[in-house]
């Protein structure tokens, strides 16, 4: 197939979604979007030429998007021809990938035997090593057991890395520094694993406790042409997943460069690669890099090397899905200028990053040179807890990093998203520290230097927005000088005067709801957090520590720790596995030790 396709279905939500429907356009392609209920009329349903909603077939998963029969069949009636997965979702899923090309649908991704032989981590890692590509010391497969994995530490030693073997994205990974973690991080990493990748399998690598985290984006077409386009430095993380991403690397010389994208494009070659992807290293401080995975997939940090090399790589994933050659060639691309992503997320920082789903009262992006936004975002949206908790992604560019920061710090000051806490005051926090100034950041960096986590949001220190009935923003002059003040109540009610210049209708909060991980009242441990109950680890009689863990909540896509609140004895338990908690109700009652 040489010819463009008619008609692409984008199987996914949110940015993304609007970010193929945009590059569709510019082709002259006609773009489907998909949704699911409450969806009906969200940005990224708007975005595209036609839309329709993903009917569950019966026994299907709980989210539409993971349906594959109910997209496919969603692609006949619209009259695709193409099916573009996004990222997340079921972008890494062969069966999807198959069923597309089954239906006669062309897949805007790499073959299904790609997808296949690179999404099982571990067969990635026997496949790397085949490749010549240094991989981090791991277990030949899968382990089946806590025994089993703890012999394996023993032989290779502490601290160890617990991992899906079917997944990715952070998830499904947990570290284990001492034996008596081992338990917890299995059962912690096999039980995620099974609830996202309906896979429990796990297995074992060697920590690195302050490696780098870099990538190569590579592309491949079905012409024999396999290319890199240079690395990004995804080193800021929270969880194992990235808050902040670069190209190119401050750790990366012109030496290791060459060396990663050969290592990147020899593994794609193994596997018969098209379109694009990913290969993730741990780079280590004396300049050997390893293997972690590869994604068989476009990411959400893509963005930074189209900014750095002008390439629009939504765009050419389109290309060669229709048969097209790279439009680009092997050794003439270089890296122009340096680019910073920061994701915006409704997560508390101060609470761990407790996601906070809920109404996005207010919003309005920051412009400017060198700045762009992709988001589906608009104020009355909402963040939904079923769906992760990104709301946008800010990047910029600038001749040098050192402009790009400033840059990325002057467009966080400009970004305004109110009704949700957000990443933005840790974003300007992290810009700001001297380890990442000095491009020093490694994957330990939130660990090593908690000073650049804001203090938690909290319900009381939102002010009067819980109860803002007259809430105004009011512009006055004083001396001459411009001031815009936010009152509550009526101005008028106060000095029977009105401002000086206006008065702008009111602006509707929200009361902001906190996330975290400790959170009492009394007795009471209260879920700071809406979701889904995954795991209860004590029980109605048990003694514990304040800190000590009590269950873990899903939501929005992450595991949340609860821990207690308190010394004491837990005397009733409010939740059980698989049952939903909402914000501000009771997890347990912890007696205090003393009481």
């Amino acid at each position: 197939m040489d010819g463009l396709p008619k008609r692409v279905l984008i199987a996914n939500r949110g940015e993304i979604a609007v970010r193929v429907a945009r590059a569709c356009r510019e082709l002259g392609i006609a773009s489907v979007a998909v949704y699911g209920d409450g969806e009906e009329s969200a940005v990224h349903v708007r975005a595209a030429d036609d839309a329709h909603r993903i009917v569950p077939t019966p026994d299907g998963p709980a989210l539409p998007y993971l349906d594959v029969a109910a997209l496919v069949a969603v692609a006949g009636r619209a009259g695709a021809d193409a099916v573009h997965p996004g990222y997340g979702f079921l972008a890494e899923h062969a069966g999807f990938a198959e069923a597309c090309a089954a239906a006669g649908l062309v897949f805007v991704g790499p073959p299904a035997a790609a997808i296949r032989a690179m999404g099982d981590k571990v067969a990635a890692r026997r496949i790397a090593l085949g490749a010549g590509v240094p991989t981090v010391p791991g277990s030949d497969g899968p382990v089946a057991s806590v025994e089993e994995a703890a012999a394996w530490a023993a032989r290779h030693g502490y601290p160890v890395a617990v991992k899906a073997a079917g997944g990715g994205g952070g998830r499904g990974f947990r570290v284990a520094r001492r034996e008596d973690e081992l338990a917890d991080a299995f059962a912690g990493s096999a039980g995620e694993a099974r609830r996202s990748f309906a896979n429990p399998a796990v297995y074992l690598e060697r920590y690195l406790d302050r490696p780098r985290h870099v990538e190569i984006q590579l592309f491949a077409d079905a012409h024999g042409a396999a290319v890199s386009l240079g690395e990004r430095d995804c080193s800021v993380q929270r969880r194992h997943q990235k808050l902040i991403e670069e190209a190119p690397s401050p750790a990366v010389d012109a030496e290791t460069r060459t060396a990663l994208g050969e290592a990147a494009v020899a593994l794609a070659r193994t596997v018969g690669y098209r379109g694009a992807g990913t290969v993730e290293f741990l780079l280590d401080d004396d300049g050997a890099f390893y293997f972690l995975e590869m994604n068989t997939r476009i990411q959400v940090e893509h963005t930074v090397t189209e900014l750095v090399t002008g390439f629009d790589l939504v765009k050419e994933q389109l290309l060669v899905a229709a048969g097209r050659p790279l439009s680009f060639r092997a050794g003439a691309i270089a890296p122009r200028g340096h680019a910073i992503e920061c994701r915006i997320n409704a997560e508390d920082p101060g609470r761990d990053f407790a996601p906070a789903p809920g109404t996005v009262t207010g919003y309005r992006e920051p412009a400017g040179f060198g700045v762009r936004i992709d988001a589906a975002m608009e104020a009355g949206a909402a963040i939904l807890p079923a769906y992760d908790s990104l709301i946008a992604k800010l990047v910029v560019w600038g001749r040098d990093r050192a402009e790009a920061i400033a840059r990325a710090d002057r467009a966080l000051a400009e970004f305004r998203v109110e009704g949700v806490p957000t990443t933005i005051p840790f974003h300007r926090a992290v810009l700001a520290h001297p380890v990442f100034r000095a491009g020093d950041a490694t994957t330990a960096f939130l660990t090593d230097h908690p000073e650049v986590i804001p203090p938690p949001t909290d319900v009381l220190a939102a002010g009067a927005e819980a109860g803002d009935e007259a809430a105004r923003e009011l512009v006055v002059e004083v001396g001459g000088r411009r001031l815009a003040v936010r009152v509550f109540g009526d101005p008028a009610a106060a000095n029977g005067r009105r401002p000086l210049e206006r008065t702008p209708a009111r602006i509707p909060r929200a009361a902001r709801k906190p996330g975290g991980a400790a959170n009492g009242r009394g007795d009471a441990l209260i879920s700071p957090i809406q979701g889904t109950v995954v795991r209860v680890n004590v029980a109605v009689g048990d003694a514990v520590a304040t800190g000590h863990l009590v269950c873990v909540v899903e939501a929005m896509k992450m595991e949340n720790e609860l821990v207690a609140h308190r010394d004491g004895v837990v005397r009733a338990l409010g939740v059980t596995e698989g049952a939903t908690v909402g914000i501000g109700e009771t997890v347990a009652n912890i007696e205090a030790a003393d009481g």
